[in-house]
């Protein structure tokens, strides 16, 4: 297992992290997602603290706030000190019917760490995200409001989540000129389908030293080579009742039959050269890994031994480039020749 610095700060996380949307499943999308039990949510956090993850990573939305309980009592039942791990969570989803029961105003980030610490049965959390890039409320609340939280000692470090470059690098500004917490990291969707990131985003937090966790590194399952081009997968596989995330199809499956020759050359899953590729971006601090099961846990955990050779990773950079857009392609114009080209 490799680790990496949360973002300009010291401390150390697995470049994998275990993402437990999958743990306690409830009406709706939660159950298409995942409904495991505790008994089987101890051993894959046992499996996956064993093989070297140290970071993992909730959300008080997720079943509702059943993932936060099974993953508190999965800690302890693991038998690991709590500052072995680094626990991340979120807030801002919607939490109950009330109006104030979603976003990121100061009084919904105070009761929400509340109901977190409770759920999840520790004094602190290591690094407490904002999970929404709220439109109404002031970002300057936001940082301020967290800044609080981390002066307070219920949380260590903060980061958010879905966020657009130029909002974080607003809370970026607020937090250095006040000395409030800076935002450490941020939480994305990114795969080898999907590179989105790499336009304003990756060139933003590469800047700021800002950490990216990357959510949906195989696009919901889309990238595991078990679907057809019809969305066709197997019994029970979850895009076929959800879905999420929005990837272009065509461009999706395009990587797939790149990625299958070189997953064949590996004896490999194709979900592991997806994986791989994500983990070979050098701006890519921990990729989120969810499983339902202790074979998919140990099949994606391996992703990290792969070294992709550089004609491989050339085919996939090809097949998955992304389109040029403006004023991207206007900046790498007037910008040719100059060092340290």
């Amino acid at each position: 297992m490799r680790y990496n610095t949360l973002g300009g700060t010291g401390l150390f996380v697995s470049d994998i992290c275990l993402g437990t949307m999958t743990f306690g499943g409830a009406p709706g999308m939660w159950a298409s997602i995942g409904n495991l039990d505790q008994k089987t949510a101890d051993g894959i956090v046992a499996r996956a603290l064993d093989a070297g993850v140290n970071f993992i990573d909730t959300a008080d939305v997720y079943s509702n706030g059943l993932s936060e309980e099974i993953t508190g009592r999965a800690m302890v039942a693991s038998g690991r000190k709590r500052t072995d791990i680094v626990l991340a969570t979120k807030a801002a989803g919607t939490a109950g019917a009330g109006v104030n029961d979603r976003a990121a105003s100061r009084g919904h980030i105070m009761d929400a760490v509340k109901g977190s610490l409770k759920r999840l049965g520790t004094d602190y959390i290591d690094l407490y995200q904002i999970h929404m890039l709220d439109r109404v409320t002031p970002i300057e609340e936001t940082v301020r409001a967290l800044d609080d939280l981390v002066r307070a000692g219920h949380v260590r470090y903060v980061g958010v989540s879905n966020w657009q470059a130029w909002t974080m690098m607003k809370a970026v500004g607020l937090a250095d000129a006040r000395g409030w917490a800076r935002i450490s990291t941020l939480q994305a969707y990114y795969t080898i389908a999907s590179r989105d990131l790499e336009r304003e985003i990756v060139p933003m937090i590469t800047a700021e030293k800002i950490g990216l966790m990357v959510w949906s590194p195989l696009a919901g399952g889309l990238l595991s080579g078990k679907y057809d081009r019809d969305g066709k997968g197997p019994d029970g596989a979850r895009r076929t009742s959800f879905d999420f995330p929005f990837v272009d199809k065509d461009r999706a499956f395009a990587c797939v039959e790149a990625m299958r020759p070189i997953a064949e050359a590996h004896g490999v899953s194709v979900a592991r050269i997806a994986l791989a590729f994500v983990m070979s971006r050098p701006f890519v601090m921990s990729t989120i890994i969810g499983a339902k099961t202790i074979e998919q846990l140990d099949d994606n955990l391996k992703a990290g031994e792969i070294t992709l050779s550089a004609d491989e990773l050339a085919r996939l950079e090809e097949v998955s480039a992304l389109p040029r857009e403006y004023p991207g392609w206007m900046v790498e114009r007037q910008n040719t020749g100059r060092p340290p080209e």
